[in-house]
């Protein structure tokens, strides 16, 4: 007798428990429907709402190229030299590239270059004038659209402030 007592008392603290595991929003909370917020906000229309005038949509804020995540020195674009001012407009259009080596995986070793997860840096080859190889200039660019640039094989990079 004494555990048929028992019986309701654990099925009512597992509603209880469902409920708060669930917030109303599982099981228990499909079973009503309720208006949404959105539609019983007390919210002040639009400007030119009331007067029956169409509103237009707000355009987008432009897209600025990215702040310098790195503390390194930075450098213009326009202060680039002319090739590897080529470089930065090849990258933005995807290549082609000059070089098979181009547009491969920068590994950062030298740790100048904020950390990263392996793959997040590209390098790209900017050509010296009187080099008979690639030479030593180089463009690094980023997955979160961050560049920088070296003019001495990895010993240092700036920044690229883009557009400027």
């Amino acid at each position: 007798m004494r555990n048929r007592s028992i019986l309701p008392l654990l099925l009512a603290g597992l509603v209880v428990l469902a409920l708060l595991a669930f917030g109303g929003n599982g099981f228990l909370g499909q079973l009503t429907e309720g208006a949404t917020p959105e539609a019983t906000s007390s919210s002040v229309p639009a400007p030119g709402a009331a007067s029956g005038q169409a509103v237009p949509p707000t355009p987008p804020p432009p897209t600025a190229a990215p702040e310098n995540p790195s503390g390194l020195p930075e450098v213009r674009e326009s202060a680039l030299p002319a090739e590897g001012r080529r470089v930065l407009n090849l990258i933005r259009a995807g290549g082609p590239y000059r070089y098979s080596q181009d547009d491969q995986t920068f590994g950062n070793f030298e740790r100048i270059l904020p950390r990263q997860d392996r793959g997040y840096y590209r390098e790209y080859t900017v050509p010296t004038p009187g080099e008979s190889d690639r030479g030593a200039r180089r463009i690094v660019s980023g997955a979160g659209g961050d560049k920088y640039y070296t003019d001495d094989h990895y010993e240092s990079f700036k920044f690229i402030a883009e557009g400027s």
